[in-house]
């Protein structure tokens, strides 16, 4: 950490850059795209824009999870065009030709006519899609190393937060003018919280932070709930626990990142997810879900807007300082500084991106 600095310019507005992280991280590496609740009957599905790449993520018949290119193996067009849905079958808008949810050609009109057509040679191309812990994973790369091996240090950490069964009471979309590092790089730290975060600072002081992954592809850890029962507009708890919290996590919100696209913040009546989507070297697009236990729903101390509201606003300040911080970091003069004491995650997590692109 001594002598950790910023990074350089180049890395936030270089086109050339920008290029590279979308072929050497988000085309190899494994990418959240959702949670398996999103999707939780056969035939339901979703799409999603992945390295320039569009992609359906869906449930077949049998229950399985898969996700193809959105792509039609007969001219190419595009097989969807709406966010998600129910579908019995994937089918081209162009000539017909139909898929099952296997992704098997199964209907192909006059091609019976072609000399040696066959339609087991036209599947659509399928992506390789894993889970953890409810959620879905998908990697472009040819042949990637396993989830289950890339997620090792991860393996039962937060099996008591019932993560798979939760489910997500609201969606937020933002469209941030920021390159996607600097959103890492505040959520990691809460040296900026007193100024840029009041109300947030009057529940969890900034300077409670002890984090337990340090270095590597995961980073983060806990901050204590000093005033109130959790993090909502009325310090009051929203919802049902989501899991098994015992003791002093009953206290204390945890925070992860999960390179490359990934934050993680749990508490102990909801978990909050952002997903980001890198669109340029300064925009990013970041969808936020809330999760809650799949029996609070019903009930009449349900009142999940008490968190949604506090955590819009606290996003919307952080996304404010991350523009600030790109509109700065584009000028002539801006120079790499020195990050303090209290941003150890910040460079740890910069250390992990320069492996990847350097």
């Amino acid at each position: 950490m001594a002598g950790a600095k910023t990074l350089p310019q180049r890395y936030f507005i270089s086109p050339e850059i920008f290029a590279k992280e979308q072929a050497v991280i988000f085309s190899t590496q494994w990418v959240c795209v959702g949670h398996q609740s999103q999707i939780a009957k056969a035939g339901d599905y979703f799409t999603a824009e992945l390295a320039g790449e569009s992609l359906i993520v869906l449930r077949d018949k049998d229950g399985k999870l898969r996700s193809f290119y959105n792509v039609c193996r007969h001219r190419g067009t595009r097989l969807r065009e709406d966010r998600n849905g129910h579908l019995s079958a994937i089918q081209c808008p162009y000539h017909a030709w139909t898929y099952a949810l296997d992704g098997r050609l199964v209907g192909a009109p006059h091609m019976d006519e072609v000399e040696g057509f066959d339609k087991a040679d036209y599947s659509l191309h399928a992506i390789n899609l894993a889970s953890w812990e409810g959620f879905i994973f998908v990697n472009l790369a040819d042949s990637p190393a396993p989830l289950e091996k890339v997620f090792a240090p991860l393996a039962g950490k937060f099996s008591h937060w019932n993560l798979p069964k939760l489910r997500s009471a609201k969606r937020i979309g933002y469209d941030v003018q920021a390159n996607w590092k600097l959103i890492f790089e505040n959520y990691s730290e809460c040296y900026h919280c007193p100024g840029v975060h009041p109300a947030l600072s009057k529940l969890t002081p900034y300077d409670s932070a002890e984090n337990d992954l340090c270095e590597g592809p995961f980073l983060g850890g806990f901050m204590r709930i000093a005033k109130g029962n959790s993090l909502t507009l009325t310090g009051n708890a929203c919802a049902l626990p989501v899991g098994d919290i015992q003791g002093e996590d009953h206290d204390r919100v945890f925070y992860y990142s999960l390179f490359p696209n990934t934050l993680l913040s749990m508490h102990p009546d909801y978990v909050m997810v952002h997903q980001l989507w890198p669109q340029s070297p300064d925009r990013t697009l970041i969808f936020c879900d809330w999760f809650f236990h799949p029996e609070a729903f019903d009930r009449s101390d349900f009142h999940p807007n008490d968190a949604i509201e506090f955590w819009d606003r606290t996003n919307r300040q952080d996304w404010h300082v991350c523009e600030l911080s790109q509109q700065g970091i584009a000028s002539r003069v801006y120079r790499p500084g020195p990050y303090s004491p209290r941003e150890s995650i910040p460079a740890a997590w910069d250390r992990e991106y320069l492996r990847h692109v350097e």
